[in-house]
């Protein structure tokens, strides 16, 4: 009996973790969200926000580094990495750790950039005493025993063979090798089956000592927590943490496609294609107006240009798509379309005459107020839940925007003029810098090499 009420309980707590992951508070920033800029003792900075209306943590938290740090030949060690974090720390190995989390109804995972490496951890107060040590074990101490290094590893190749049968998958890492040669941006960030066969437990030991320091560590707590405890917390588990971390410089770069237009032919009934150009980064003065103007070409879904001109004008594709991707060496502006091999051409041809035409003439007014207006109207709905708050709070951090950037942002929008976005339009839509990437058998473009 006691066993069933244990776990009854344990499923109650989980639910009530779930529901408050997704309870919906409306904490905005035209609601005046106080972000604490708190240092701990041991000299640790974080940023908090308290919000004791739910009895749940949500800490994010990342290192400089990413799988721009994988050492040749070892390409996927970060990727590897984050797969091997919930395996067993200190005495509890993977089973036992695991079972843990569970009884505990704690979340934590790890995800790999290519600048930075990534963690979550989220957590009810009444829990949290317990969930943090589980945390620290994991930060400090990661097992990386032979039978979970194996099996994880089973599953990254097992991962890698799917892959190589999705053709977005494919155009995805054949698009950064092709634009980026010679470069860690270029290197698969997941691997190779060469590479990950060639990676052991003491490759991945090694990474985690290079990377988790404190020079490159950023920290983003939301919740239930205040600012003494949040500064203890964060000591106990990072404190003990090199100073510095041991990095590889990662050279500032530019796109240099070997191929400025690359087929790779796979027997599938619709092609992928990804398409790009040189961006500005993300400290240009220009960027903010990049993004407006992003928003307006592909960014912004159903009123973008290009969704106009390919899928609602004509029916080419279900979708077609424009983002901004600065990394810390070098920016993109990247695109995407899939659609049948025989409509791939007339697609592609529509997309460049449309920045092209961008680049000459730039939006219309309706277009550019229309943007605007939905870039800060829909920006409160990133800080609807403790988890949405942290998440967008670590991304300004991990970039450097500044504690304010929250009550900046909308107004740097708003501040965008016209002649703004048409003099940035015609630095950035350079047409013969368009590099594309396509994989499957596109009807009408030059045969690939598979």
């Amino acid at each position: 009996m006691m066993a069933f009420v244990s776990a009854l309980r344990r499923c109650t707590t989980a639910a009530l973790l779930l529901l408050s992951l997704y309870t919906t508070h409306f904490v905005t920033a035209a609601q005046a969200m106080k972000i604490q800029d708190v240092t701990t003792p041991g000299g640790i900075k974080v940023w908090l926000v308290e919000e004791h209306s739910v009895p749940l943590m949500a800490l994010r938290f990342s290192f400089k580094g990413g799988s721009a740090q994988d050492p040749a030949g070892k390409e996927g060690v970060a990727h590897y990495l984050t797969g091997m974090m919930d395996e067993g720390a200190g005495d509890l190995d993977a089973q036992t750790f695991q079972g843990r989390m569970e009884e505990l109804a704690m979340r934590m995972s790890f995800e790999d950039g290519k600048d930075q490496l990534y963690g979550s951890f989220e957590t009810l107060t009444e829990n949290r005493a317990e969930t943090v040590k589980l945390l620290k074990l994991v930060i400090n101490k990661p097992r990386f025993d032979a039978d979970a290094h194996d099996r994880v590893r089973a599953q990254l190749l097992s991962g890698l063979a799917a892959a190589a049968r999705n053709p977005d998958s494919v155009v995805g890492e054949r698009f950064m090798a092709n634009v980026f040669p010679n470069h860690p941006y270029g290197r698969p960030s997941h691997g190779t089956s060469v590479s990950l066969k060639a990676i052991a437990p003491a490759d991945l030991e090694n990474y985690r000592k290079n990377v988790f320091a404190r020079d490159g560590l950023r920290i983003v707590i939301v919740g239930d927590i205040n600012a003494k405890e949040a500064a203890g917390l964060v000591d106990d588990v990072f404190g003990a943490l090199p100073a510095k971390g041991t990095l590889t410089a990662i050279a500032p770069t530019v796109p240099a496609p070997s191929e400025k237009l690359q087929i790779i032919e796979m027997a599938v009934p619709q092609s992928v294609a990804r398409f790009g150009l040189g961006a500005m980064n993300r400290k240009d003065s220009d960027f903010i107006t990049a993004f407006v103007l992003n928003h307006i070409i592909g960014g912004g879904g159903f009123s973008a240009r290009l969704m106009e001109e390919v899928r609602e004008k004509r029916g080419l594709a279900y979708s077609v798509y424009s983002y901004l991707q600065p990394f810390d060496a070098a920016s993109l502006f990247v695109g995407g379309v899939a659609t049948k091999n025989e409509q791939m051409k007339q697609s592609l041809d529509i997309i460049r005459a449309e920045l092209k035409r961008m680049a000459d003439l730039g939006p219309t007014d309706k277009e550019l107020d229309g943007a605007k207006s939905n870039l800060t109207g829909s920006f409160a709905l990133r800080f609807d839940t403790n988890a949405k708050i942290a998440a967008q709070l670590m991304y300004f951090l991990a970039e450097d925007l500044g504690i304010d950037y929250v009550d900046r942002r909308n107004a740097e929008i708003d501040a965008v003029s016209l002649d703004a976005v048409k003099r940035v339009a015609k630095r950035l839509l350079i047409d013969d810098n368009l590099f594309i990437t396509v994989v499957g058998k596109p009807v009408g473009l030059p045969p690939g090499k598979g």
